[in-house]
C-alpha cells in the first residue's frame, strides 16, 4: 500500500467514521462528548462534527502510516490544517445550495463527501511536502478549536448557523421561547 492508496481509503473512512460521530452525543451524552460531536441538527454542530471526524480518522491513519513504515512530514499540521478547511470549504459549497432548496439529505451528504475529497488532497500534498516543523503549533491551533468549539455549543450566537431547526434551539440547552 502506497501513500496514494491510503488517501483514498481515507476518503471513505472519513465519510463512513462521520455516520458514527453524527450520534455518538446522543448515545452518550456528556460534557466531554459535547465538545467534540453534535448536539442538534444545525449546519455549526455538523462542522464540528466534520472537523472531529477528520482529526480522528488521522489518529487511525497514523497507526496505519506506522504499521507499513511509511514517511510523511508535517503530519499533524496536514491533519489540522485539512479538519479546519473542511469548515469553510463544506460551508460555501453548502450554504447557497441549503437556503435555495432547503435540507436535503442526499445533496448533504455528497457535499460533505466532496469536501472530504478536497481536504484529502490537500492533506496529501501537505504531507509529501518538505518538514515545515509546524506540528505543535497545529496541537496549540487544535486545542484553541475545540475550546472555542466548546464554547458556542454552550453559548452559541442566535444566529442561523446555529439554529437546529429540527428542536427549535440554539447550541445544546437554549430553546426558543
Amino acid at each position: 500500500m502506497n501513500l496514494k492508496v491510503l488517501k483514498i481509503i481515507s476518503i471513505f473512512g472519513c465519510f463512513l467514521l462521520a455516520f458514527l460521530t453524527h450520534f455518538l452525543y446522543d448515545w452518550v451524552p456528556n460534557i466531554l462528548f459535547s465538545i467534540f460531536f453534535p448536539v442538534n441538527e444545525s449546519i455549526w454542530e455538523h462542522m464540528k462534527m466534520l472537523f472531529t471526524t477528520i482529526l480522528l480518522y488521522e489518529l487511525i491513519e497514523f497507526i496505519i502510516l506506522k504499521l507499513k513504515k511509511i514517511k510523511v512530514n508535517n503530519f499533524l499540521f496536514a491533519g489540522f490544517t485539512s479538519a479546519i478547511l473542511s469548515i469553510p470549504i463544506y460551508l460555501i459549497i453548502f450554504l447557497p445550495i441549503f437556503y435555495k432548496v432547503g435540507e436535503n439529505m442526499f445533496i448533504t451528504l455528497t457535499i460533505m463527501f466532496i469536501t472530504i475529497i478536497i481536504v484529502q488532497i490537500i492533506n496529501y500534498k501537505i504531507i509529501t511536502y518538505k518538514e515545515l516543523h509546524l506540528d505543535i503549533l497545529a496541537l496549540i491551533f487544535i486545542i484553541i478549536t475545540y475550546i472555542v468549539m466548546g464554547i458556542l455549543t454552550f453559548y452559541p450566537p442566535e444566529a442561523d448557523l446555529f439554529f437546529d431547526t429540527k428542536n427549535e434551539k440554539y447550541g445544546i440547552n437554549k430553546y426558543i421561547i
